[in-house]
């Protein structure tokens, strides 16, 4: 579980200059129908960069939903200052991290999403036959399906299921500065043929 510490220090991080207009492959429209893992180790850009796939969601008007164990979650303060209206963001805590995924094809049976985010720490699973039918309704109602998960970029996804992962990184470039990165790991689309940067401020003392 992530301490409450480390979770502030990832939301921590906000664009420190209008964010670049993100790549294709990085885009609500492009992962709409897609089941996608944004996999990060340790503290991260893990969850500045799916917030920035929610904010690109907000403004296109599309509901988003938060799915995540009550142990955990994120810093609401920083979702705010990212840009994030967190009056329209539907965050739903279930009571452990196995009971994400089943909550995702509840709220995806409803096809109100356009954007649903499992927050799957280290301790979750996704057995095959769920993977299947989460990947099936996805496509159905054209929600990008996102799940966050801890672990090292060379340790095995979800499941084949995945039709992207990306794994977040980020690199201290300046006092406060940092270079917040996705690396493609698997993209059936387009290929492991792409990277997306940006440049974020991180808060006073942050190391």
């Amino acid at each position: 579980m992530r301490s409450l510490d480390a979770l502030i220090a990832l939301g921590n991080l906000h664009r420190a200059t209008p964010a670049p207009r993100a790549p294709a492959a990085w885009q609500l429209s492009e992962l709409a129908g897609r089941f996608v893992e944004l996999s990060a180790l340790g503290v991260s850009a893990s969850l500045t960069l799916a917030f920035g796939l929610v904010l690109d969601a907000q403004q296109q008007g599309e509901p988003i939903a938060w799915v995540t164990p009550k142990q955990q979650s994120f810093y609401p303060p920083d979702a705010a200052e990212g840009g994030i209206d967190l009056d329209a963001l539907v965050v739903v805590r279930v009571p452990d991290p196995r009971s994400v995924a089943r909550a995702a094809g509840k709220l995806l049976q409803s096809g109100a999403f356009g954007l649903i985010v499992l927050d799957m720490s280290a301790d979750g699973e996704m057995p095959t036959p769920l993977q299947m039918r989460l990947a099936g309704l996805a496509q159905r109602h054209h929600t990008a399906l996102l799940c966050l998960t801890e672990k090292a970029p060379e340790a095995p996804s979800l499941g084949s299921l995945i039709a992207v992962r990306v794994h977040a990184e980020r690199r201290r470039v300046g006092q406060d500065r940092f270079v917040c990165r996705l690396r493609v790991l698997k993209d059936k689309r387009r290929g492991p043929t792409w990277t997306y940067r940006e440049l974020c401020r991180g808060p006073a003392g942050l190391s």
